[in-house]
């Protein structure tokens, strides 16, 4: 009898040691790079999260995309966006697979608790109801059944973006101590935005230690896992929307408590210097609550039971920011950061309307247009070389493109090869057309259906802008796969008048099935000097509702004819009226564009002025 209570005992015993797991709770904050005390900034007045890291694990080289809802598809699904296009894109609604779920889901089943506060654009439709037991600005941990194990996120917007657009607000801190970098102008704007921002890091600290605050009076600290986190890169020029390491670097902090110190991949006060990137962070947390990782996701646990090897290198993208669209992909290590842009010939700051609501974008247009750039801020506002290289521990503010010096050629070839392991590897949606029938995670995996190695090295030779690939070029626009002709079309706009051997070819593609095709063919014809044969075919696809993203598409090509496309005003206003008949935000971006375009040829804005190509 003595010996079966024993096992009875024991029985009931086990299953409660077993199920004993660390509460997890993320601190988000957004729109902000690493502006702490802790990652050496002497200007940043934010005591609890140096604290934080000084009793935690501090990630020096943390990265993520350079903008928030792709992020959060990375973080939310633990697969990149561009595996299910077009997830990549800003404002986007990706083609996941059926069986994709997000990472909470998996907590759930294993007896957590889930509560989100509060961001859900996620680029993808995710299952809330499935990830999260509660989702909004109410959600907190404090609501679960006592006892229960917990992971609960909180965001932090009192950084974000839209702080920096006009205002009154008070800044505590002096704009003349603030350094400007330099490919940044030194301006007036620019300083109080500097300013500004410190103050909201500031205030940030303040939300932070709140929250910290709260989680030991609930009795619940001993047992909490907490990371601190920024959502993408920071927010003043040349930060968010771009991959210099302004624009990916984010802090983040991961402090354990005694009891889960085992957990822990170092002991507290510790630096780790390998990269890690949002993609790791699902996995992390399932090693963390000791459940089991799915096989899908692309990432790396960095901590738990299932920690993995570091990594050697982590990828980051960027396409379509809201009504504009540009591509580029980053490899970053340790030291090295290399890009390669896709689409060299577009600037990088084009007139994306709500980034130029900030004041710091317009003293910079201001400074343009003046003529009074340096060669370092002139390096930003113009064309982009096609691959950039960056050593960022000598040059943290990436203005020293290395790519062209011999003495790293073996550090560029080595991160070429990188990002097309993992281009290819992610069956990187990127490289096709946003619109395309192709997009997607199944359609894009239809065997046969997305060449994707013969797509990326015809990406990649187009982006050279080497006028001796142009036959590649002209033969590739009768290519049967629709990827290949868009590169091809893409590949003589530019070489812009040195494809005028391709003319009768590109012709040809303005009665393409693929509306991208025609798009592209059209903006390489527009660039041979014949707009009046390109705006025909621009002008009807952005009347086209039916299909958003190719209406879009040929307005951002009307948009960069500028003075060219003046003929066709009385055209462009009728589509203008056109299109703000069309409700839902993406139909709107032509709206943007076209406002934008007839403004500047009206005179009621100023163009956008930038430097000479190099």
């Amino acid at each position: 009898m003595k010996t079966r209570i024993c096992l009875l005992l024991l029985a009931w015993l086990v299953p409660v040691a077993a199920a004993e797991r660390p509460n997890i709770l993320w601190l988000v904050s957004e729109d902000n790079g690493p502006f702490l005390g802790c990652y050496g900034d002497p200007l940043a007045q934010t005591p609890t999260l140096d604290r934080l890291a000084h009793e935690g694990v501090l990630y020096e080289r943390c990265f993520t995309m350079p903008v928030c809802a792709p992020s959060r598809f990375t973080l939310i699904s633990g697969m990149y966006p561009v595996t299910c296009g077009p997830a990549q894109h800003m404002r986007a609604q990706g083609k996941i697979p059926p069986w994709l779920k997000g990472f909470p889901a998996y907590l759930r089943a294993a007896g957590y608790y889930t509560s989100n506060n509060a961001k859900t654009d996620y680029n993808a439709p995710i299952n809330v109801k499935e990830a999260w037991n509660a989702c909004g600005k109410q959600a907190t941990y404090q609501n679960r059944p006592a006892g229960q194990p917990f992971f609960s996120v909180f965001n932090h917007e009192v950084s974000h973006e839209s702080c920096l657009f006009p205002n009154n607000e008070p800044s505590q801190f002096d704009p003349a101590r603030m350094r400007i970098p330099p490919y940044q102008p030194d301006t007036p704007e620019l300083r109080a935005d500097w300013a500004r921002y410190y103050t909201r890091i500031a205030n940030l600290d303040q939300q932070i230690a709140a929250k910290l605050k709260d989680l030991t009076a609930s009795g619940l600290a001993d047992d909490t896992i907490v990371f601190y986190y920024a959502d993408n890169g920071g927010v003043l020029p040349r930060s968010k929307r771009f991959l210099q390491e302004s624009g990916t670097h984010v802090p983040l902090i991961v402090y354990y408590p005694p009891k889960w110190r085992h957990l822990a991949p170092a002991v507290p006060g510790s630096r780790i210097k390998e990269p890690v990137h949002f993609i790791d962070f699902a996995p992390t947390v399932l090693s963390l609550a000791g459940v089991t990782i799915p096989a899908h996701l692309q990432g790396r646990a960095f901590a738990g039971a299932a920690k993995a090897a570091p990594n050697e290198f982590v990828f980051c993208t960027r396409d379509r920011m809201d009504e504009r669209y540009d591509m580029m992909r980053s490899v970053v290590g340790s030291r090295w950061l290399y890009i390669h842009n896709y689409r060299p010939d577009l600037p990088y700051v084009q007139p994306l309307n709500y980034m130029f609501q900030a004041r710091g974008y317009q003293s910079w247009a201001r400074v343009a247009r003046d003529g009074k750039l340096t060669p370092a801020t002139a390096m930003f506002w113009g064309e982009k070389p096609t691959e950039e290289l960056y050593d960022m521990l000598a040059d943290p503010d990436s203005v020293h493109n290395l790519a062209a010096d011999p003495a790293n050629r073996e550090t560029l070839e080595r991160m070429r090869a990188a990002l097309e392991q993992r281009v290819l590897a992610n069956n990187d949606n990127g490289f096709l057309p946003e619109g395309s029938a192709l997009e997607g995670y199944a359609a894009s995996r239809v065997p046969g259906a997305y060449p994707l190695e013969r797509v990326f090295a015809l990406a990649t030779l187009a982006s050279l802008r080497n006028v001796a690939n142009l036959p590649k070029l002209i033969e590739a626009l009768d290519d049967p796969c629709e990827p290949i002709r868009w590169w091809a079309a893409q590949g003589c706009t530019l070489l812009r008048s040195q494809a005028a051997p391709a003319e009768t070819a590109l012709r040809q593609r303005l009665d393409d099935p693929s509306g991208a095709v025609q798009i592209a063919a059209a903006e390489a014809l527009a660039r041979l000097g014949q707009p009046e044969v390109a705006m025909p075919t621009l002008l009807r696809w952005t009347q086209q509702s039916a299909t958003p993203p190719f209406a879009v598409q040929a307005a951002n090509v009307i948009d960069r004819l500028g003075e060219a496309a003046r003929p066709a005003l009385p055209a462009l206003k009728t589509a203008l009226a056109a299109a703000r008949k069309e409700p839902g935000k993406a139909e709107q971006y032509p709206v943007r564009i076209l406002t934008h375009l007839i403004d500047v040829l009206e005179g009621r804005e100023p163009a956008l002025v930038y430097p000479p190509p190099p």
